[in-house]
């Protein structure tokens, strides 16, 4: 949806920012009120930033933290691949495509409503509990949004713009390649940044199951050894990967869609 950005002057901009710490801040005072009451379930925000600083000193589960960060990535980087690529082309299938959309879109709508992790028993059966079956649960978890938001994308053209390419004589392949997927760019983006979030998210649960890296391993180490800072430490790192992830995909969209930049405000 267009709309007119409103011009942000010094003055929001310093007032923003002035919230956004403030934020902040009372998160770090209602963390600290609530670590006083019960400092062993919930530790404070000194104790877990000495637990991180000994992390960094001494590997936790034979490895630095940042091997796990980097193996928890590899495992989202490859699936969300491989799920945007066949993804992007099934989404231009189902929003292209009537006869296609009539057969293979009732498969579809009938998978897509289970939750990636209820493939993890099935997966776990059938191909152990390797490094493909953590990629593979990911990939699930991330290729539907990217299908979803493809074909909504491609069903949302304008309809002026296909009557366009219609007169002036162009043949199906041409409107889809000239007309519909540089429309769709903007839909696709999207997907791919709501897959990002996604399997940040499921990667996390694939690596609680026979896993020795990886940020969603720590997490369960810290829930059998009875470490809550561990815990806390692995969940920060998950909110500011996440938050980067997110922050990496808008950029990208931004440099490969830029005539969008006036409609985000």
């Amino acid at each position: 949806m267009t709309e007119n950005p409103e011009k942000i002057t010094p003055a929001k901009k310093a007032f923003y920012a002035f919230l956004s710490v403030l934020a902040i801040v009372l998160l770090l005072v209602g963390w600290m009120l609530i670590a006083r009451v019960r400092p062993y379930l919930f530790p404070s925000p000194v104790a877990v930033w000495q637990r991180f600083l000994l992390i960094l000193e001494k590997p936790t589960g034979r490895y630095p933290l940042y091997i796990h960060i980097l193996d928890s990535l590899k495992r989202v980087g490859i699936a969300v691949t491989f799920a945007s690529f066949f993804g992007v082309i099934l989404g231009v299938l189902l929003g292209w495509s009537k006869w296609f959309s009539a057969t293979m879109g009732v498969l579809f709508e009938l998978l897509r409503p289970i939750p990636p992790l209820a493939w993890i028993p099935l997966i776990t059966i059938w191909f152990g509990i390797g490094e493909f079956p953590k990629i593979l649960i990911v990939f699930i978890g991330t290729f539907f949004n990217v299908v979803v938001n493809t074909s909504t994308g491609v069903k949302m053209v304008d309809k002026l713009q296909l009557d366009v390419g219609r007169m002036f004589q162009a043949n199906q392949l041409q409107i889809l390649k000239e007309i519909v997927l540089p429309a769709s760019l903007p839909a696709i983006f999207a997907g791919i940044r709501v897959a990002l979030g996604a399997g940040w998210a499921v990667v996390l649960a694939a690596e609680m199951l026979g896993s020795q890296t990886g940020v969603g391993y720590l997490i369960t180490l810290g829930n059998e050894i009875g470490d809550t800072a561990l815990i806390f430490i692995s969940m920060i790192v998950i909110g500011v990967i996440g938050a980067l992830l997110s922050a990496l995909a808008t950029f990208i969209e931004r440099r490969l869609c830029p005539w969008m930049n006036g409609q985000q405000s």
